[in-house]
């Protein structure tokens, strides 16, 4: 620890956007503040992070996957012998970046990081992105210094609120001023625009629904910009009217928000905490699987009135074309639905994170 702030910190993170954004938006606002500070990310080599940590100017250190069998496999058997490994790598991480804190933001990676920290004596900084939390941040929870979540009533002990850290280009976003640049960026049109996007890694569903629906949106004056996933691009047949523009992954956000009109969008706590921070009106469609969190995570932008909540199992071409097509036309409706998006935004949390981490480093000296 310096005069200044901690000089090391490990993050660990990884697998989807959901777990690295905020694990990039945080190493940012550190390095905004301690300029010198030695941050270190730590992934697997199959997770997102893999490609976007390096892309952001952040060494990464691998740890193995350890996946964590909801039921009897021949995973469970070698469940004991993976997090050992696991373990031993992310001990090795804390001692070659002599790591003050280490962050941990859930998921595959974070359990051996726990782990290593507190064999070590390494204060631990836990974010929990989501409403209800994962097994990895509950068992890290129980030895963290500091507990950051993104929303009230988070059932983790001492807990903060902290909100979702978002990355810069999102968090300081002005949609207005930017959207003819984004428009251009992408090349669409003055028109009514609906942002589709499953997250890093697509949504089926959503993609059927809206390549059976794309003609009739372009038909009506609609025009779509869809993330459909790396490998789940396809061609919008019978779109000759507004353009269907379909991309496999899309690395500018602030742009494609500054296009929108409207999101569909699953509720990831990123997606959620990023379309409030900004004010865009959405339809959210909760993962039908899981344990139920991205239903609980869209709860506070769906009572405020700045988005609708709709299952799976209901979005299909037809259900696009009566829903999503007239909300996408009706400017009223959608600048009420903006303004109680963006009551319940919070556009700091990368500050309120920071401020945690400073505080386990201040504390483990």
């Amino acid at each position: 620890m310096t005069a200044n702030g901690p000089r090391s910190v490990l993050l660990a993170g990884g697998g989807t956007a959901g777990h690295v954004s905020p694990l990039l938006a945080l190493a940012d606002c550190l390095g905004r503040r301690y300029p010198g500070i030695r941050l270190t990310a730590l992934g697997t080599a199959a997770g997102l992070e893999a490609r976007l940590v390096p892309e952001r100017g952040y060494p990464l250190l691998e740890v193995p996957k350890v996946p964590f069998p909801r039921r009897p496999s021949g995973d469970l058997l070698r469940l004991p012998g993976n997090l050992r490994r696991a373990v031993r790598a992310a001990e090795h991480a804390i001692d070659s970046t002599a790591a003050e804190v280490v962050v941990g933001f859930g998921g595959y990676v974070s359990t051996p990081a726990y782990l290593a920290a507190r064999r070590h004596g390494t204060p631990v900084v836990v974010h929990e992105q989501n409403a209800r939390p994962g097994l990895a941040n509950r068992l890290g929870a129980r030895v963290a210094a500091g507990v950051g979540v993104t929303f009230p009533g988070t059932a983790l002990p001492r807990a903060t609120v902290t909100g979702m850290p978002l990355r810069r280009e999102i968090s300081t976003l002005d949609r207005m001023a930017r959207r003819a640049e984004a428009r251009a960026h992408f090349g669409l049109a003055h028109a009514p625009t609906v942002l589709v996007t499953g997250g890093s890694l697509g949504a089926q569903r959503l993609n059927e629904a809206f390549a059976g629906a794309a003609a009739a949106l372009s038909a009506a004056g609609v025009q779509v910009l869809h993330v459909a996933g790396t490998g789940k691009e396809f061609v919008p047949e019978g779109a000759s009217g507004a353009p269907y523009v379909v991309l496999p992954y899309c690395d500018r956000m602030d742009l494609a928000y500054a296009a929108a009109d409207l999101v569909v969008a699953r509720s990831g706590a990123n997606t959620v905490c990023e379309l409030t921070a900004v004010g865009l009106p959405a339809v959210y469609v909760p993962l039908p699987i899981g344990n139920g969190e991205q239903r609980l995570n869209a709860a506070a932008v769906i009572a405020a009135g700045g988005g609708l909540l709709v299952d799976d199992a209901r979005v299909s071409a037809a259900w696009v074309d009566e829903v999503v097509r007239p909300l996408a036309l009706d400017p009223a409706r959608l600048a009420t639905m903006a303004t109680a998006s963006a009551s319940v935004g919070e556009r700091g949390g990368d500050e309120l994170l920071a401020d945690l981490v400073v505080a386990a480093a201040a504390g483990g000296r």
